[in-house]
């Protein structure tokens, strides 16, 4: 599986090689990081009104699945049918913004709680959603039930996934410098990875894509992170209803204590063939 890039998600540079005293000139490749901001159009016909929620540093491609995810996650929306649509928003100052600003459009029918979620939605790539007024209030944002009865997963699928994941991911190769999430089936298919600077941002691009496409609940699916397993990426895939979360790196004390909450398996560090199982292990099993 390789993953489509857009020609904006990458740009050459020159740069000069230092190896020992020697230096060279030579062409190198980074990641866009360019900054989203995500608008919502709601309310009955001829009442429309629109508000910027976020504002948030990504790589471009995938930008309508960010969004869409990025508005379930939070709780803006709670059906597909809640959403009629993301476009590039017409309404910009400067041409060269057009692409870097979204507008997602609700359904008359839908009443976000727009009031309660007013905070500073100002994102940034390496700390996700910042000023969430109070660990209770994300607790009690709707999540789906995870399902008691599996999906049941052999231990070994687990230590096949990171590799599985790397080589897809088409722009890490080039750049070196992408988290990513991926989403698998319980016996290790690869289904759907999605890249960015951000791990959240990675996370909300494939549960937005999953979204769109209505898969959710995505109770019988593995998620693979790249990173370590935050707080934020515990509750986002709750929200998805993902009930076995793998990073490549350590999960936080409170993701740990949120997934026990939702009855989420974690399993961290999975790498060179081991990893750690923090909680909900009984997921995990030979048969």
């Amino acid at each position: 599986m390789k993953v489509f890039l857009p020609p904006t998600s990458y740009e050459y540079v020159t740069v000069h090689k230092v190896q020992g005293s020697d230096v060279a000139t030579a062409s190198d490749v980074l990641a866009v990081e360019e900054p989203l901001e995500i608008r919502v159009g709601y309310g009955p016909s001829g009442q429309r009104e629109h508000r910027t929620l976020s504002i948030t540093m990504r790589t471009p491609g995938h930008d309508f699945e960010l969004a869409a995810g990025f508005l379930l996650t939070e709780g803006i929306v709670r059906t597909r049918q809640d959403l009629h649509g993301v476009i590039y928003c017409p309404d910009v100052e400067k041409e060269e913004e057009r692409e870097n600003v979204v507008r997602a459009e609700l359904a008359p029918t839908a009443t976000p709680d727009l009031p309660r979620l007013e905070r500073h939605f100002y994102t940034s790539s390496s700390c996700g959603v910042c000023g969430k007024t109070s660990i209770d209030a994300v607790h009690a944002a709707s999540c789906p039930v995870l399902p008691t009865n599996g999906p049941y997963v052999h231990p070994d699928v687990i230590h096949h996934l990171p590799a599985k994941q790397r080589e897809a991911q088409a722009l890490f190769e080039q750049t070196g410098g992408l988290h990513a999430a991926a989403l698998f089936s319980p016996t290790g298919e690869l289904l759907l990875l999605r890249e960015d600077v951000g791990r959240h941002n990675a996370l909300d691009k494939v549960i937005g894509a999953a979204f769109l496409q209505e898969w959710l609940p995505l109770h019988q699916h593995v998620l693979l992170v790249s990173g370590r397993a935050s707080f934020e990426l515990v509750q986002k895939a709750a929200v998805a209803g993902i009930a076995v979360l793998a990073a490549v790196g350590a999960p936080s004390s409170l993701a740990v204590s949120a997934a026990r909450d939702f009855g989420m398996t974690v399993c961290g560090f999975v790498r060179q063939n081991r990893y750690n199982v923090y909680c909900h292990e009984w997921r995990l099993k030979d048969n």
